[in-house]
C-alpha cells in the first residue's frame, strides 16, 4: 500500500501533522538532515519544494527560499540523488511539492520512476490543469504507485470538487485561501464557513488544510475541519533562522503551536 493511504488508514482519531520545505535551502545539502529530524519529531508528512525560478502560488517567504536553493545549486536530479542517499531511513511519506516546467523538462515517466526509486510516494503539482493530470500524468503515476493530491480553494466549484474526489486518492489538499501561501494569525468567518461546506460535503478522500497555519488557533482551526493540517511558510522562516538545523526550527514550531 502506498504510505499515504497507509497513514490515513491507521490514523484513528489522530490529527494529522504535515511539513513543507524547500530542498536545497538554507544549505544544499541539509535536505536529508531536515526529512530525517522531521520523522524523528513525529511529522506525519513531509513535503519537499522543487526550487522553481516563478512559482506563482507561493508567498515571499517560499520565493525566497526558491530562489536562495537555486543560487545553491539545487536541481531536481541532485534532490533525487539526496532523497537516494536516505530512502531506507526513511519511513514515512514524502511528498514532492513543485510546478510542471520543471516536471515537463525533467520528463512525466522519468520524474515518476525516479520518485519511485527514491522513495517518494506522491506529488503536488499546483499549474496541472486537471484535464492533462487525467490524460497525461495520472496513468504514469499509476504504473509507479504515486498519489497525485490535487488542490482545492474557496472558489472551487462543488462539481469540480467532486470531480477531483473521485478520479484521486490520497488526499484532497484544502487550500484555505485563493491567495498566495503565507503564515496568517487566524481563519476569518469566510473561511471557517468554507470548511464547514466542504466538510457537509462527505468527500470519500480525507482533507489537509494548508496555506496560512502558523499557530494554536489556525492548527485548531485546519484540525477541527479537516484530518490534519500543513505548514509550510512559518517552518521555512523558521528553518531559515535556525541556519538549517531542523531540531532548532522545530522547537520553536512546536512551540508556536501550543495552546494560546
Amino acid at each position: 500500500m502506498n504510505k499515504i493511504n497507509e497513514v490515513f488508514a491507521r490514523r484513528g482519531e489522530k490529527k494529522l501533522l504535515s511539513l513543507y520545505f524547500c530542498a536545497g535551502t538554507p544549505t544544499l545539502e541539509g535536505t536529508g538532515d531536515v526529512i530525517l529530524a522531521m520523522q524523528r519529531r513525529g511529522i506525519d508528512f513531509v513535503e519537499v519544494g522543487i526550487p522553481f525560478s516563478d512559482p506563482l502560488a507561493d508567498g515571499p517567504v517560499i520565493q525566497s527560499a526558491a530562489t536562495q536553493a537555486l543560487k545553491n545549486g539545487m536541481t531536481l536530479r541532485k534532490l533525487f540523488g539526496q532523497l537516494s542517499a536516505i530512502k531506507d531511513q526513511v519511513n514515512i511519506p514524502l511528498i514532492l511539492m513543485g510546478y510542471l516546467n520543471p516536471i515537463l523538462h525533467y520528463g512525466i515517466e522519468a520524474f515518476c520512476q525516479s520518485c519511485a526509486d527514491s522513495g517518494v510516494s506522491g506529488m503536488i503539482i499546483p499549474d496541472l490543469p486537471f484535464k492533462d493530470y487525467l490524460e497525461m500524468v495520472k496513468p504514469v503515476a499509476d504504473r509507479y504507485d504515486l498519489r497525485v493530491i490535487m488542490l482545492i480553494t474557496p472558489e472551487t466549484s462543488e462539481e469540480r470538487i467532486r470531480f477531483i474526489d473521485e478520479h484521486t486518492e490520497g488526499f484532497i489538499y484544502m487550500v484555505s485561501s485563493a491567495s498566495i501561501t503565507g503564515a496568517q494569525k487566524s481563519f476569518d468567518e469566510a473561511k471557517q464557513a468554507y470548511f464547514s461546506r466542504i466538510d457537509a460535503m462527505n468527500l470519500h478522500q480525507p482533507r489537509m488544510i494548508g496555506f496560512g497555519i502558523s499557530n494554536a488557533q489556525t492548527l485548531r482551526a485546519a484540525q477541527n475541519n479537516a484530518a490534519g493540517a500543513i505548514i509550510g511558510s512559518k517552518f521555512v522562516t523558521l528553518l531559515q533562522q535556525a541556519e538549517g538545523d531542523a531540531d532548532k526550527a522545530l522547537d520553536q514550531l512546536f512551540e508556536a503551536l501550543k495552546a494560546d
